[in-house]
């Protein structure tokens, strides 16, 4: 089974969190934590990755946070990914990897493939798509639940 690390969820996880909790405002990190369960340690890093990538936006301030930097229509899974695995020293290890001639000339090439298969789909996959499910699936938004419409 391919397998995303922790961080990689963690960071998707908190990008679709900005997107679907935001109302608006900056989302602060100690929220984040709050409602998704990501330790501050992992978040923090991945957020302030984020920000330096053009990902996401930081605001200063008491009332400050994150905000996504495009709309999130415009931010795909895939692009998150590759931020997270910047910030990983553990990718170079399963590469750096000696096998024999059937390992390095048949399974790892295979292996490749299919991650590139993945990233091709998660690249088609914006926050938009997951916000969308998490709406189908009943998850409630206080972003969702403060919009005031007057006709």
């Amino acid at each position: 089974m391919l397998r995303f690390s922790k961080k990689a969820l963690f960071a998707i996880e908190a990008v679709l969190d900005i997107a679907y909790y935001s109302a608006g405002e900056p989302v602060q990190s100690g929220d984040i934590t709050r409602r998704q369960g990501i330790p501050r340690r992992y978040l923090e890093q991945a957020l302030q990755q984020l920000v330096r990538q053009g990902l996401l936006v930081g605001v200063r301030g008491p009332n400050g946070g994150y905000r996504l930097a495009r709309e999130r229509r415009r931010i795909s899974v895939g692009e998150i990914v590759r931020v997270v695995r910047k910030i990983e020293t553990n990718d170079k290890e399963a590469d750096d990897m000696v096998g024999s001639e059937l390992g390095q000339q048949v399974v790892w090439p295979l292996w490749h493939e299919l991650q590139d298969e993945v990233m091709v789909r998660l690249d088609a996959t914006t926050i938009d798509d997951l916000c969308t499910r998490a709406n189908e699936c009943g998850i409630n938004s206080e972003r969702r639940l403060n919009l005031d419409f007057a006709i």
